[in-house]
């Protein structure tokens, strides 16, 4: 048996054909498992579980051993009751109702250790194998430079709702500038990991260069675009609580357009402090993708495209319409955890699927 397997098994090992096709294949089929791990963190992000306050220091290291005793456990409890999230909002928890907020955001950033090990390694493994071009190298640092960043942006994320603010009324919060930094950072990390992975992965098509498909390609690129805008105004929906201000729709309230959307001075607060105006204008970005997406794919219906592509732009109609229901869901029921979650997984789903159908339509080199 092993003389019938292993000489043409060593063959094929050496083959020319396959010391081509491994070093291609091998970075980009690491998107399931990168893409996967970012979609896990962005789920279980702090902010919908209310849990992001709950652990007040940052070690790199340190922190990954949780505490096990009694004694561990009341301690990092009074380091907690240090703050204002307990002086203010929980000065009633008890220690088991901290131990479950805390292990929510251990679990955050255990997983975002997680991410960077997903990165960081298979790219040493394949830097020293010589599988990656000079061109993709410094995509690579670029990558590994990025996932670095964001735990580092993280923290400082955290910090802003640890800090005192004696002139403030409001519930403690992070500053929704900086979740929004940190959602963004993530996104444009996803995306660029996707991006790379799916253009190693997926032939190019060849389809005729025409007014039409120029046309599809541009409005293809505005929509990615205009849903990447939307998925970082949910940083700021979420950051102010905002899906909590108007549980109604298509109106707000009883009007299209409430009068409380320009209350703070100078105007341009209140687009990203103003609670109001923050979801009036997501819900407006939101409604434009969809109008978006459908006009995309009803151009895609006039063009002559490969079935792939055409699968591209039908599932990226279906997920839009899902995406505004959960919307919509999530808002008349004032926000339950769950349905909000699945709102957050989606926009991640509906962007994911934008950039494949941009894969699809790019330009050949010649």
């Amino acid at each position: 048996m092993q003389r019938l397997l292993f000489p043409p098994l060593k063959a094929l090992m050496g083959s020319p054909c396959l010391r081509l096709l491994v070093p291609r294949a091998a970075p980009g089929a690491q998107v399931p498992l990168r893409s996967g791990l970012r979609v896990g963190e962005t789920v279980l992000g702090r902010r919908l579980t209310e849990s992001g306050l709950s652990m007040v220091d940052w070690h790199l290291i340190k922190e990954m051993k949780p505490p096990t005793s009694q004694g561990e456990w009341e301690a990092e409890f009074q380091k907690y009751q240090q703050f204002p999230e307990f002086k203010i909002l929980n000065h009633d928890m008890t220690l088991a109702e901290f131990k479950f907020i805390w292990y929510m955001e251990y679990s955050h950033r255990m997983w975002g250790r997680l991410v960077g090990l997903a990165y960081l390694l298979p790219a040493a493994y394949f830097w020293r194998k010589g599988w990656l071009s000079r061109g993709m190298k410094g995509r690579v640092l670029a990558l590994c430079g990025l996932v670095c960043f964001q735990g580092l942006l993280g923290w400082y994320m955290v910090k802003s709702g640890l800090e005192e603010k004696p002139d403030s009324h409001d519930i403690p919060r992070v500053s929704q500038y900086r979740l929004a930094a940190h959602l963004g950072s993530a996104l444009v990390l996803y995306c660029a990991s996707l991006w790379t992975s799916l253009s190693l992965l997926l032939p190019q098509h060849k389809v005729p260069e025409t007014r039409q498909l120029l046309r599809l390609r541009r409005l293809a690129h505005g929509t990615t675009g205009l849903l990447f805008l939307t998925a970082l105004s949910g940083a700021f929906v979420a950051g102010l609580d905002a899906g909590l201000v108007y549980n109604s729709f298509p109106k707000m309230g009883e009007s299209w357009i409430p009068e409380d959307l320009f209350t703070f001075s100078p105007i341009l607060r209140n687009a990203f402090e103003n609670p109001t105006m923050v979801q009036f204008d997501h819900r407006i970005l939101g409604i434009s993708s969809v109008i978006a997406i459908t006009a995309l794919y009803f151009l895609s219906r006039r063009v002559s495209l490969p079935r792939r592509t055409k699968m591209a732009a039908a599932t990226l109609l279906a997920l839009a319409y899902t995406q505004a229901g959960l919307g919509i869901s999530t808002l008349l029921l004032y926000v339950p955890t769950p349905l909000a979650a699945t709102h957050q997984s989606g926009s991640l789903a509906l962007l994911s699927v934008a950039l494949w159908l941009m894969n699809e339509l790019r330009r050949v080199p010649k």
